[in-house]
This record gives structure tokens, C-alpha cells and sequence, in this order.
């Protein structure tokens, strides 16, 4: 307590300190929440960055000053708005940095904490899922026109399917854990779909999608939402970086629209629910329709079957490596979820034509 209470020092703050306390559950950074004495003064959320996992500190903290400060300017020009609830709001150091290096190493940042919000794990009404699609859309949308040079990219190469599938061959070929002859048929599932789950990677790289800006961990408890369920602000930016749109909008649909656990070991309860698909959908273009290219609206459903693929095709190579990347709680649940994933792309598939005229009704 009293180390934390030395590392709030290193920032600008108001009020007089009456705890720092571990706050959340996440499982990357270690966050904790600051409350002050007075009344009238903000709370604080104080992180220590994982710099085992993000490398580039200050290149990660310039995305999101960058980030942020923008979306507050577009947001202290709209009559109604309320910038320090409707973005996170960096916090700066004494000495005018968006984060502090202690003496040991560590890296800390500090933000406004954010009063009376909700965040749900799972989405369980159309009305969620349309908040959902709505706020991931409204960020897109809000830093679409980001001045200035690209961001830094946090983590090459994160959602790159071509590099995915030759590390997973690589693995077959190498199998160090003796596992690859217990999955020669989710090998051929992933082979099978390779060409067509390679499309969206391809049009960017031939320029015919554009690469923006994008958030890359849009789950649903990512969104801050009102004590009414109305979306707030979306949260945890680490990955905040160069993508394409379907990189969004896919993995909401994937961790949105399953009636399903990740890793269910029932495959019968894993599927797409069409309904939370289409309140997302229409949640997600009435904010980007008129940032987004006609291509990029083509493919919008192509990217829901994309991300059970590449997350699917991550846990398989990390069963046939011998676990090596993922947390697991018994010997097959890496398998266990590449399954509960391919299941829902097939669920998907099943229904691929219903996605895609709800793209276009909403486009």
C-alpha cells in the first residue's frame, strides 16, 4: 500500500489519497483503484503495464495519448458530451509524461476513473449486443481521421492468418508434444477454409481495403455501460493499432453471438445466435456506414466466420505444440476449444447467407 501510494505521487492528482485497492480481473496488466478524500475530486485507476507482453512502452502509451486526446476533442465539441465518461482520460506525470518508469523497471499510467458504469462478460439481449456494436462502431468512427503518422504496432503480425497457418504446419511438421496424429481431422477443417479465411488479409494487402485504426480486443466487456445499459466508452486501448475494420467486427461477433462457452465441451450448445448478430450489425453500421468503403461492407460477414477460424486455428497449434501459450486447466483444453470454435464457424456457415443480407439491409 504505501509503494502504491508512492507511485500516485508521480502524477497529476487532485484530492488527498484514501486508498489504493486492487480493482477488476484482468489477467495482462495489474490495476488498481485510487479514491481520494474529498468529495468533489475524481478516483483513479493506477495500471501497471505488462512490459513482457508489450515490449514498446512509451510507442503502446503514444497510441493511446494519441487515441484518446482525439476522440476528447471531437467529444468536447459535441453539445451534450461528457469527455471525461465518454473516453478514458490519460492522467498525466509530474513531469508532463503519460506514464511513469519506477526504479525497478516497472511501468505505471494512471486515468480518471469513470463513476457508475457496468461491464457484462456475456451478452445476453438484443439490446446489449446493439450497445456493443454501437460503441465499437462510434470509436472507429471517431478516430477514422486520425491526423498524423501511423500508430505503432503493439503486437506485429497479431491477426495475420497466413503467418497463423504456417506456424500451425510448422507444428505438424515439428510435432514436439506427439500430438499430431490426434488431430488430423481438425487439420484438414482449417486446410479446407484456408484460401477463402485468407481473403480479407489479401485485399489489404493489395490495397483494396484501407488499413485504419482499430481496437482489436472488441469483447463485450470492453464497453463501459450506464446504470440504464447504455454504452459510456470503450476501454482497455493496449492494442490499439494499424488493422483492418473486419478485425473489430469479427471478434466481436465471435465472442458477442455465441450461445456457447469458448471452450465448451458441448459442442450441441455452441452457436451463432442470429439475433444478437443482427442487433450487433445494426448497432456497428449506424455508426460506420458512411466511414465504411462498399468492399469493406462485402466483407463485413466473411469477418464473423474469420475469427473462430484464426482463434481456433491459435488453440489448435498451441495443443499440437504442448500448451505452450495459453493457460489450460487439463491436457485437451486447447483442443477442446479449437473444437467449440470450429463448431461455431460451421454454425456460422450454416447461416452465412442470413448475415449477409442483414449486412446489406443495414449498410
Amino acid at each position: 500500500m504505501n509503494n502504491l501510494q508512492s507511485i500516485t505521487k508521480h502524477f497529476s492528482i487532485d484530492g488527498t489519497i484514501l486508498s489504493v485497492l486492487p480493482y477488476g480481473s484482468g489477467h495482462i496488466n495489474d490495476t488498481y483503484k485510487v479514491e481520494t478524500a474529498e468529495p468533489k475530486c475524481h478516483n483513479y485507476i493506477l495500471q501497471r503495464i505488462n512490459h513482457k507482453i508489450f515490449k514498446n512502452v512509451p510507442g503502446l502509451m503514444d497510441n493511446i495519448d494519441r487515441v484518446t486526446r482525439h476522440i476528447r476533442m471531437k467529444l468536447e465539441a459535441t453539445p451534450g458530451a461528457d469527455p471525461d465518461r465518454q473516453t478514458l482520460t490519460l492522467v498525466p506525470t509530474v513531469d508532463k509524461k503519460s506514464f511513469y518508469q519506477d526504479a525497478d523497471g516497472n511501468f505505471w499510467r494512471m486515468y480518471l476513473f469513470i463513476e457508475d458504469n457496468r461491464s457484462y462478460d456475456i451478452v445476453d439481449t438484443p439490446e446489449k449486443a446493439f450497445e456493443g456494436g454501437r460503441m465499437f462502431g462510434k470509436f472507429q468512427s471517431m478516430i477514422a481521421d486520425l491526423p498524423g503518422d501511423p500508430l505503432f504496432e503493439t503486437i506485429p503480425n497479431f491477426h495475420n492468418i497466413d503467418m497463423r497457418l504456417d506456424t500451425l504446419r510448422k507444428t505438424i511438421q515439428a510435432d514436439p508434444a506427439g500430438r499430431a496424429s490426434k488431430v488430423a481431422a481438425e487439420v484438414d477443417f482449417v486446410m479446407e477454409r484456408a484460401e477463402e479465411m485468407g481473403t480479407i488479409l489479401h485485399l489489404g494487402q493489395k490495397g483494396l481495403i484501407p488499413l485504419r485504426i482499430t481496437h482489436n480486443d472488441t469483447k463485450f466487456n470492453n464497453v463501459l455501460l450506464d446504470k440504464n445499459d447504455r454504452g459510456l466508452c470503450v476501454i482497455d486501448l493496449d492494442t490499439v493499432m494499424p488493422g483492418y475494420v473486419h478485425y473489430d467486427y469479427g471478434d466481436s461477433i465471435r465472442t458477442s453471438t455465441n450461445t456457447g462457452a469458448e471452450d465448451d465441451p458441448d459442442l450441441s450448445r455452441v452457436g451463432m445466435d442470429l439475433h444478437l448478430f443482427e442487433a450487433y450489425t445494426k448497432g456497428f453500421l449506424q455508426e460506420t456506414r458512411s466511414t465504411l468503403t462498399a468492399t469493406e461492407l462485402e466483407y463485413l460477414p466473411l469477418a464473423g466466420k474469420l475469427f473462430p477460424y484464426i482463434i481456433g486455428v491459435r488453440f489448435l497449434t498451441d495443443y499440437v505444440d504442448g500448451d505452450n501459450y495459453f493457460k489450460i486447466k487439463h491436457e485437451h483444453h486447447n483442443l477442446q476449444r479449437a473444437r467449440a470454435q470450429f463448431k461455431l464457424l460451421e454454425s456460422m456457415e450454416g447461416q452465412f447467407g442470413a448475415m449477409q443480407e442483414i449486412v446489406r439491409r443495414n449498410a
